[in-house]
């Protein structure tokens, strides 16, 4: 990779304090761990939290309002074309859609009303359904509200050159991907996983990783948070194992990010960067300079484009694409994969092969524990829901762990994913969910052995 020309002109007072403060707001909010009870969170998180408090019990209307503006604007949007959505870029960015996606919203729009208005068949308004789509878009409402205007903070200041720079001779060889990527990984980790992977896609619509690199991102380094880990450990009631429970996923993640980036079908994807916009990148150290100060140079350089204007437009366009063209089509095939899950046998016909597979390595009430090897691949709390009468420790720990690393939920990361500009389709995201699980099966089985 070629290197970008800096100079020290980047490396001046003004810049230097953009850099620090501006990053370290960024890291404050995004990547520093707050305790919480027994666990621990982010401000970002606080900040969501607050806002589900403020809204309360309107919430739910405010998203069936949301929805309804998406399903009307990109319909109309989609027959007259008018100029006063085709020329505004925010508008066209949250109501421009192709015949699938103007489907999948307009599904999104009925069940949202469905559900907030309680009229329509159980198998949309169950809880297990499009109640559970919709409380999961109330809290991504929350999310993508606080997380837009604050991005630009961790992305734009300067602090992911820098890192990218200093932890590049760790992060490129062990995971083939550039030194920033330890950012999302860190922001999953302490936060979200779905704020990880807009996170992800922001980055690679910038120019700072190609489509292989974001796609390996999204489908390696999206870790559900530590707070969502102690939830499934206590609902599987292993919560007394936590640290063993908690380490098992670090260790198998690792692995699994490891062995991932070398096979097909991630490997095998375009190493090219997003056309528009092209290579931004440059991590590489000018042999001339020493790695700490040439990662100053670049932070302060990025952070030299750092301006609150930048902030709003920014922050505005993340906001206008998630809520009216994201999030409809969350609801939609959220709860389409949830009503396959729990109405229909087609998973427990799926994991015969998988309860073989369990057997294989020794795992006790294989065949009750079976279909949830692969339902994880919908939602990622389905699975701690199916094992929770287990009567083995030993199975609910593997289990409880393998829905927690498979990480491509198609409620959660799988739907950004798709709908990003990375070439990930459902198709290839199911194959990549094979290869973790059953990458990670043995793994987990070996360490529940050692540990239990």
């Amino acid at each position: 990779m070629k290197n970008e020309n800096t100079n020290t002109s980047n490396l001046n007072t003004k810049n230097l304090l953009k850099f620090i403060f501006g990053s370290a707001f960024g890291i404050l909010m995004f990547l520093v761990p707050v305790p919480q009870g027994d666990s621990f969170t982010t401000l970002l998180d606080y900040i969501k939290t607050f806002l589900k408090n403020l809204f309360g019990a309107s919430l739910p209307y405010i998203l069936m309002i949301l929805m309804i503006v998406s399903g009307v604007l990109t319909l109309y949007n989609f027959i007259c074309k008018p100029e006063w959505i085709q020329k505004n870029n925010y508008l066209r960015k949250g109501f421009s859609a192709s015949p699938f996606y103007l489907i999948s919203k307009e599904i999104g729009m009925l069940v949202s009303i469905m559900v907030v208005l309680g009229f329509g068949p159980e198998w949309i308004l169950s809880a297990d359904t499009g109640a559970s789509m919709v409380d999961l878009s109330c809290t991504l409402v929350c999310i993508v509200i606080s997380f837009s205007f604050l991005l630009p903070f961790l992305t734009d200041c300067g602090i992911m050159e820098f890192f990218g720079v200093i932890l590049r001779p760790v992060v490129h060889p062990l995971f083939r991907v550039p030194g920033r990527a330890s950012v999302d990984l860190i922001a999953s980790w302490f936060g979200a996983s779905n704020a990880a992977a807009i996170l992800t896609r922001e980055q690679y619509m910038k120019g700072f990783y190609t489509k292989r690199e974001a796609g390996y991102i999204m489908t390696n380094f999206s870790l559900v948070s530590i707070p969502f880990c102690l939830l499934v450990a206590t609902t599987v009631n292993i919560s007394g194992l936590f640290p063993a429970f908690y380490g098992s996923i670090c260790l198998t993640g690792i692995v699994l990010a490891v062995v991932i980036a070398r096979i097909p079908p991630i490997r095998t994807l375009p190493d090219t960067y997003q056309e528009q916009v092209g290579q931004q990148l440059y991590e590489d150290v000018p042999p001339e300079k020493g790695r700490l100060k040439y990662a100053v140079e670049l932070g302060c350089k990025r952070a030299e484009t750092f301006h609150a204007k930048n902030v709003l437009e920014s922050g505005l366009e993340v906001v206008m694409g998630m809520l009216f063209d994201l999030i409809p089509i969350v609801i939609a095939w959220g709860t389409v994969a949830l009503i396959i899950a729990t109405y229909t046998p087609v998973f427990s016909w799926l994991s015969f092969p998988m309860r073989l597979y369990l057997q294989l390595f020794g795992i006790e009430e294989a065949a009750a524990v079976a279909p949830a090897t692969l339902v994880g691949f919908m939602d990622m709390f389905i699975p701690a829901l199916l094992i929770s009468g287990v009567e083995s420790v030993k199975t609910r720990f593997v289990i409880g762990a393998l829905s927690l690393v498979q990480i491509i939920y198609l409620t959660e990361v799988g739907t950004i994913i798709i709908k990003s500009e990375i070439p990930l389709n459902i198709g290839t995201l199911f194959i990549v969910f094979l290869e973790r699980t059953l990458i990670a099966i043995p793994l987990l089985v070996l360490c529940a052995n050692l540990l239990l």
